[in-house]
Order: structure tokens, then sequence, then C-alpha cells
């Protein structure tokens, strides 16, 4: 059986619009995560992504619904959960140390201030800003910025860790370090992290399942993508793997055509039996070139996902 550490039980955002109509971004929504993994969600603008990783965070409530992180239902913002955002969302008058520390200091408020201090440093050496401790964010570059708030985060030791596109306004090399930094840190750590993003192949580095997003309004959660890719992977052999243009492909069919006719196309999903779609199952040939021709494997029941 699946560790539920988290899940998502068909909840719902809705919104009252003029003359007494409601738009409904989402409803029904089943998902659940186990501790140490590391899942994505991609779906196009207004599918509800930033919705429910506010919802998870405690920002928002859900119309309808429940959120239950480690056995405890969400009724508001708590430490146990600490985002980074897509802005880095540094405090201007604080330098590196002191952005961290302060963070340390609002969960630990008992520990004295060289406890903080240490405890502060050692994400600082984490997320390479040894040396930077002494400078504010005026004196960094973008890329320093965000790791600044990675190690704010994880300095809390946070249950889950919730990041909002957090690499999408850096430059192509700095975005790339970061993801690298960002997976080895959840690798040694076993941090559980949920992440929105766009970018495919940022989903298939990071993450170890991928959830599709239909369009929104009226968003609903289509599939569930296991990564076949080996946990060890390394960002410059990805492409070489057999199944990665195959898991590829698929992501960008869902997202180019599926996620548009996916409610005519199947009209009795069941939003509490989502499919796990796994890539290159045994019994299944792949093209030489990696080409799935929509050969993939799909479980009658996704783990985790049946309530």
């Amino acid at each position: 059986m699946t560790d539920k550490f988290i899940s998502i039980e068909g909840i719902a955002k809705r919104y009252p619009g003029a003359g007494g109509a409601t738009t409904t971004i989402f409803e029904n929504l089943w998902l659940s995560m186990a501790r140490g993994e590391f899942c994505c969600v991609i779906g196009h603008s207004g599918c509800g992504k930033t919705t429910v990783l506010n919802i998870l965070a405690g920002l928002d409530a859900p119309s309808e619904g429940a959120v239950i992180v480690d056995g405890q239902a969400i009724s508001g913002t708590s430490l146990d959960r600490a985002v980074i955002f897509q802005s880095h969302a540094l405090l201007p008058w604080r330098t590196v140390l002191g952005n961290v520390a302060y963070a340390v200091s609002s969960k630990w408020r008992r520990w004295d201030r060289a406890k903080v201090r240490a405890h502060a440093q050692t994400f600082i050496d984490l997320v390479g800003l040894t040396g930077s401790e002494h400078k504010r964010p005026s004196e960094l570059s973008g890329g320093m910025k965000q790791r600044v708030g990675i190690a704010r985060a994880l300095s809390i030791t946070p249950k889950m860790m919730l990041m909002d596109e957090p690499f999408s306004a850096l430059d192509a090399l700095t975005r790339g370090t970061l993801q690298d930094e960002v997976r080895r840190i959840c690798l040694e750590t076993g941090q559980t992290a949920f992440m929105i993003t766009h970018d495919v192949d940022e989903a298939i580095y990071l993450a170890d399942k991928i959830f599709l997003m239909t369009n929104g309004p009226g968003a609903v959660l289509a599939e569930v993508v296991e990564n076949p890719l080996p946990r060890d992977r390394g960002r410059t052999d990805l492409h070489r793997h057999p199944l990665y243009y195959a898991l590829r492909n698929h992501i960008i069919d869902f997202l180019v055509t599926r996620s548009k006719t996916f409610a005519a196309e199947t009209p009795d999903h069941d939003p509490r039996n989502v499919p796990m779609v796994q890539i290159g199952k045994p019994g299944l040939t792949i093209a030489s070139n990696g080409e799935e021709q929509r050969q993939t494997w799909t479980s009658g029941t996704s783990p985790g996902l049946t309530a």
C-alpha cells in the first residue's frame, strides 16, 4: 500500500461571478504523494496549478474537499510547508545569512543567536553560497537570490517543499545549475517536493511522477505519469536513455492535443481512480529513435490515487 504522506481529497475551487454565476477552476481533484517523492504538475495557464499549490501551502482554502499532510488536515499556513516562489521574495535589508536566520528563528524561537546562525550557515553552505553570507539581495545575481530562497526553505526542515516555477525567470545556464542543486539536495535529504512547471524537460529531469492537468476552467487531473528514468540520472546523458523521447513525446502530445479534447474523448473518467501511465513496460517495443507511438501501458488502478 502506498504511503499517502500527502493526500488531496476531492478538492474544488470556485469563484463567484456577476449575476450569481460561478466559475469552477477545477473540482473533484484527488491525488496523493508518498514521503520523499518529487512530483511536478504540468498544465496550461488557467488549469489551477498555482491554486492547488496555494491550498497545499495553506495560503488559500478549497471550496470543498480536504488536504491531509502527514495525517493532519491543513487549516492554514505552517512552517512544516515551505514555499519557493517565482520571485525570490527576500527581505532587501537583510543579508544572505540574515534572511535564512530569520526563517530559522521563526521556527525555533528559543534557540540562541549562535545556534540560529550555525544552523542557517549549514544550509547556505548546502546551496553553494559560502562566502556570500554578508551580502544583501541587491548585491546578488538572480540565481544567487534563488539559492538563498532555497536555503531559507530548507533551513526550517519542512515536511514538504512547494515550488511555483522557481527557475522560470532565470537564464538557461543558471536554471540548469539550480535544477542540479535542487535534485541533489532532495536526493540527499529525502525531501518531499511538489513543483509547478511549464518546462517538460525540467519535469522529466526532476520528478518521480508528473501530474497532467487538462485545460481550465473545469480542469481535471487526467493522468499521473511515472518517470521510468533511473533516479541517478544526470543532465548530460538524460536524452540518451532509450525511454527519454517516449516519455517526452507522451507529455507533449498531451499538452498540445489531448489536454483540450480530454473531456470529450474520456467521458467516463473517474477523478478518484486516475490512470498511472508507465512508459516502456515489459512486452512493449520502443522504436530505436525513442518514438513512443502511443505504446504506453496504463494500469487500471493508480497506486495511492484511489481513495
